[in-house]
């Protein structure tokens, strides 16, 4: 398959799953509650309909993983598969708060190899193929080479700022809080922020397209550990993520790994 054939279909599926979005967006919609602080809501559930009808047809030999949508075992038999966070940011999208975006990649066995990550209300659209580099709506970009982590921006989840989590780290950063992961990463990707992290588990979809963004701006994305990523795995959560520009990884690294052992585990 040649990854640069399929990215423009992909970009323009992601985009339309962000129009159905955007139609409910301070709108009256359902909410209902997946588990304590986890809501879905009827624009995640039309989103992740139409983007397996549309990203299946487009490549049918390949499996599928979304958040919301049951999980079928035979994906991991496939040397591809889409794996798909229809909404993430959801309770940002909820509370009226423009940080969600529409997440989409295509692994070949285990690889991100084309990801599209779209926010519809900013309409800022960061795509990659492997090998290809970053783009943002068509325009090549690039991760932060900024080399002193002293001062640098940093982009944390609402939620875990709030936990205080990232309490140690106030006075050394430029914090700003935001929504969805899948944004963070797409951002780091091209240089809107230094460097994100979460230290807890995220799910493979809420970081694939995100993890090959990154990588195509220039920029570093590893686990907790310090580890690369494989997706596609039979349990389909990783441990925590770390992201940054060119030249902090290792720095970003000495500095966690001292709050290492505080780590969510769930």
């Amino acid at each position: 398959m040649k990854y640069q054939d399929i990215i423009d279909d992909v970009e323009a599926i992601t985009r339309e799953a962000g129009n159905k979005i955007k139609g409910f967006y301070r709108g009256k919609f359902e909410v209902e509650e997946k588990s304590p602080d986890n809501p879905v809501t009827q624009a995640d559930k039309e989103a992740d309909e139409y983007l397996k009808s549309a990203l299946m047809a487009l490549v049918p030999e390949a499996g599928w993983l979304s958040e919301e949508t049951v999980d079928n075992p035979e994906r991991l038999e496939k040397k591809y598969v889409w794996i798909v966070d229809p909404l993430d940011g959801t309770k940002e999208f909820v509370m009226g708060i423009p940080e969600f975006s529409v997440s989409v990649a295509l692994v070949e066995d285990g690889i991100p190899v084309v990801g599209a990550i779209y926010n519809p209300v900013t309409d800022e659209m960061v795509s990659a193929v492997k090998g290809g580099g970053l783009k943002l709506n068509g325009e090549p970009v690039f991760a932060s080479k900024r080399n002193e982590l002293a001062g640098s921006i940093i982009d944390a989840s609402r939620s875990e700022r709030k936990r205080g989590e990232f309490e140690p780290f106030e006075e050394m950063f430029d914090i700003i809080t935001m929504g969805s992961i899948a944004w963070k990463l797409a951002r780091t990707g091209y240089a809107q922020a230094d460097a994100t992290w979460s230290r807890g588990p995220k799910h493979e979809w809420d970081i694939c397209a995100g993890v090959l963004l990154v990588q195509e701006g220039g920029g570093h994305v590893v686990d907790l550990d310090g580890a690369g990523f494989v997706f596609n795995k039979s349990w389909p959560k990783v441990n925590g993520i770390i992201a940054t520009g060119e030249n902090l990884l290792e720095d970003v690294l000495k500095l966690l790994e001292p709050h290492r052992e505080t780590a969510r585990t769930d």
